[in-house]
């Protein structure tokens, strides 16, 4: 299973491009999207499971064409939205009946058992006769993502799906999708959360103001800021100057000032030492610089 994409942009009828010229394959297993809001990560999702067409490229899935062959790559797609809803007059497992008949499950009998064996995955079975607007927020991204998997789709996309979750749910949402990632699929999962990122996919890509910005490992990605993280014992005083002049990961108040985490180049002038990085330093740091210096080196 792959997924190549080659010169794709996105042109609004308003003139803005929200996507310009993102070439990139995409292969088994978890991979992220990650970027600010505004980066073009919702226009990108929208393309990939063909609700837009493109304005100039090509999307190929598996080999067939998403323009082409449209009605193919919707059959193997599963697509959990940002702003999943459902009829709120159906029960969880109505939606997720009436979820497979439009994914094409006719036989009554296996769409009963698959329906079961779905909720039974995502831990929703005890709550299989509740009102669907009554789940909690967390049961509510589980039963997305299980109407999202009740085709065994190939591909599947979820958008910000931990968004609103509390830090139980979202640990749970995410070993959920690392779980399905170890079959023959690809999940793509798009968020402006660097940890959903960090903790589930070995591949990711960065967008950022509709541009590629970096594509490969988020290990790579941690690895090119080793030496740009700081930890810096501040005053009251100079904790205002370094706010100011340097990107703030944290800060801790403590007896003497304060205790800041920053990404730079150099702090001169600072009581700090080097940390390690993770992704989130990554991030900050890579959003602060030139694209084209941050390729460079």
């Amino acid at each position: 299973m792959q997924i190549t994409i080659e010169g794709l942009s996105k042109i609004y009828p308003n003139g803005h491009k929200a996507l310009d010229g993102i070439s990139l394959t995409i292969n088994d297993g978890m991979f992220g999207l990650l970027g600010p809001n505004g980066a073009g990560k919702s226009t990108f999702m929208r393309i990939l499971v063909t609700l837009m067409k493109p304005t100039v490229g090509k999307i190929t899935v598996d080999g067939y064409d998403i323009v082409k062959h449209r009605k193919h790559v919707r059959s193997m797609l599963g697509y959990l939205p940002q702003d999943f809803r459902f009829f709120s007059s159906l029960s969880t497992r109505e939606f997720l009946d009436y979820a497979a008949r439009l994914a094409g499950m006719k036989a009554a009998k296996e769409r009963a058992e698959t329906v079961d064996r779905m909720l039974e995955d995502v831990g929703l079975f005890e709550a299989r006769d509740r009102l669907a607007n009554r789940l909690s927020g967390g049961m509510k991204r589980r039963l997305g993502i299980a109407q999202a998997l009740i085709n065994h789709p190939k591909l599947i996309i979820v958008d910000e799906p931990t968004t609103g979750l509390d830090p139980e749910e979202r640990i749970r949402f995410r070993n959920l999708l690392s779980a399905i990632s170890t079959q023959d699929v690809i999940i793509i999962l798009s968020t402006h959360i660097v940890g959903d990122i960090s903790s589930t996919c070995k591949n990711m890509a960065l967008l950022n103001h509709g541009h590629l910005a970096y594509n490969g490992s988020p290990d790579d990605l941690v690895s090119r800021t080793r030496g740009k993280v700081w930890l810096i014992q501040a005053s009251e005083a100079q904790y205002m100057e370094i706010n100011e002049k340097f990107p703030v990961i944290s800060n801790i108040p403590t007896n003497n000032g304060w205790e800041v985490q920053v990404v730079a180049d150099d702090i001169t002038g600072y009581n700090g030492r080097n940390i390690a990085p993770n992704l989130e330093h990554a991030y900050v740091y890579f959003m602060e610089k030139n694209l084209n210096q941050w390729i460079a080196n």
